[in-house]
């Protein structure tokens, strides 16, 4: 990669003379030490300490804390493979086995779910089933649309070259932008809260609402961030756009940055996704060059945008917007206490606008077609669209663009084809692991919040994983947790001891009780974290066990001593 030949040869000293006077510099300068070393060694670690002034048992911590910044020599190399929830069941524990000789080591769900199995080796991603059969190649584009639907989204994505600026202008590209600039900013926030657009990431907060606060908010400079940390298992929609539709995010973060009088603006992804990042700056240096981008945009003096990447290093909690933020400035990535909110106390204690890759992609679009066209696109009262992440035993996974409240049923028998063929559809779990499952005549809910709600669950951020009936629930159930385990960032004792004890209670090697007891015991550790908890992880975490105990007591009654 780019940034591999252009850190290889640098100097300490010259890798942090680049860094120290630019915004959030830290995981850059970690990511080109590990770059150009392929691991960070204590040398490196007390040298970054003290040019950065960060003292080294924080800063180790800091490091440590990440899933892929490497401590052992060469270690960057080494392949890294997939065992998250559905590729754990379609070979990635066997490939990984294969693969042990050259040094591989488990990773959690690395957001290529639609084509199985993903390998990091250095900054390629390759997948394939076996090391046979590994291949580094694009990730798809998403099919048409089965059910005639109008998109927002996806509406251009397929066409030829629409990564690059010449085949975005060709479908009305950046023509959004131009017409902001006859507006006012509150006319710009008028509009996007007339659409009714809200959070794509799971909160589903409204996206005026959010950007008025930020508008409103005293102090400067305001900051536009760009949450692409989908960590959690089963997503990859955000993967898809940022591929094959760079320019809508990047019209969008500008958009966003006119109407709230911001100036500088990041876009957080995730480590996972090496070669998205080559793909948005490219796109990023297009936008610059074509004055859409930087001092004086389109000739407008007094608007002024600076937009810079920063790579995750692998942490699920980074999706967490405050951990997002610390993780940002340099510091440890716990999630923040609430109140004060982002939006009057974000990036470096400044008014932020925090808001995911698929609503800002959804900006420009409803700003050119108008707040009634975007209400129009969901099925009766329901506003927009949502793109879904559909995964698992399921014929046809990948990424769709479903109006708000079209039958689940439909997306799954209709539009992906039913369940593998001589098998039958057992349960999904909703929001990737987050919403827990859904299975039976619960299996007929629409994909809007008030329906799968009503059922205890949620849609979230739009990952939807298909299990068939040759799965064993408890062990998928087993599977989640220790994912929620592992990721928990152990900030809040609820959380880091809650997921841990319910990872044990789904152990069947380690359950010596009785049903009563069990069922007690996991309902009150779930309780507590649903309480208690200081984020989002351990407040959905015990959705696992509740969902599993309401849809298969039978399977729990096969490994909890009677």
């Amino acid at each position: 990669m780019d940034n591999e030949k252009q850190f290889q040869s640098l100097s300490n000293e010259a890798i942090i003379e680049q860094w120290s006077d630019k915004d959030a510099p830290l995981l850059p300068v970690l990511h080109a030490f590990h770059d150009r070393d392929d691991y960070l060694s204590d040398d490196t670690i007390k040298f970054i300490s003290k040019a950065l002034k960060i003292p080294v048992a924080e800063l180790y911590a800091t490091i440590t804390f990440y899933h892929h910044f490497s401590r052992e020599e060469k270690g960057k190399k080494n392949p890294r493979v997939c065992t998250g929830n559905v590729c754990c069941l379609n070979g990635g524990n066997e490939l990984l086995e294969e693969l042990k000789k050259d040094g591989a080591t488990a990773m959690p769900c690395a957001g290529r779910c639609d084509e199985m199995v993903p390998v990091i080796i250095g900054d390629d991603v390759f997948v394939g089933k076996n090391s046979k059969t590994l291949k580094n190649i694009p990730t798809p584009i998403p099919q048409p649309n089965p059910g005639k639907y109008e998109e927002c989204i996806f509406r251009h994505i397929r066409n030829e070259n629409r990564c690059h600026i010449e085949g975005y202008e060709k479908t009305h590209g950046y023509v959004a932008l131009k017409s902001i600039l006859q507006k006012s900013p509150s006319e710009v926030i008028e509009t996007i809260t007339e659409s009714k657009l809200a959070g794509r990431g799971g909160a589903g907060f409204p996206t005026g609402l959010k950007w008025n606060s930020v508008a409103s908010a005293p102090g400067n400079p305001k900051t536009i961030v760009c949450n692409a940390d989908e960590g959690e298992p089963g997503c990859f929609k955000d993967r898809t756009i940022m591929d094959h539709d760079p320019h809508a995010l990047i019209e969008g973060m500008i958009i966003a940055a006119y109407a709230t009088g911001s100036t500088r603006g990041f876009i957080y992804l995730r480590y996972e996704y090496p070669q998205t990042e080559n793909i948005l700056q490219t796109a990023i240096d297009e936008a610059i060059k074509n004055n859409y981008l930087g001092k004086n945009i389109l000739n407008n003096k007094d608007f002024n945008f600076d937009l810079q990447i920063r790579r995750g290093a692998g942490a699920y909690i980074c999706g967490e917007e405050g951990s997002l933020l610390n993780s940002l400035e340099g510091k440890h990535p716990f999630p923040r206490n609430k109140p004060p909110f982002p939006v009057t106390h974000g990036f470096e204690d400044l008014p932020t606008v925090v808001n995911n890759v698929e609503t800002l992609a959804s900006v420009a679009p409803v700003i050119r077609k108008g707040a009634e066209w975007y209400q129009s696109l969901g099925i009766g009262d329901l506003p927009g669209t949502k793109v879904i992440s559909l995964s698992g035993d399921i014929q046809k996974p990948g990424n769709y663009e479903v109006p708000f409240g079209l039958p689940l049923k439909t997306l799954l028998n209709d539009w992906a084809g039913g369940a593998i063929e001589g098998q039958t559809i057992r349960a999904v779990t909703m929001a990737g692991l987050s919403g827990g499952f859904l299975s039976g005549e619960d299996l007929n809910v629409s994909l809007d919040e008030p329906s799968i709600r009503s059922k205890g669950s949620f849609l979230g951020a739009g990952g939807i994983i298909v299990f068939d009936d040759r799965r064993n629930m408890f062990e998928v159930a087993h599977q989640a947790m220790q994912f929620f385990a592992h990721e928990s960032c152990g900030k809040c004792f609820p959380c880091r001891i809650g997921t841990q004890r319910l990872t044990e209670r789904l152990d069947p090697n380690k359950i010596e009780i009785d049903l009563e007891t069990w069922t007690n015991e996991v309902n009150e550790i779930g309780e507590v974290m649903k309480a208690t908890s200081a984020c989002g992880l351990g407040m959905a975490a015990p959705n696992v066990t509740e969902s599993l105990q309401k849809y298969f007591h039978d399977t729990i009654n096969t490994y909890v001593k009677k």
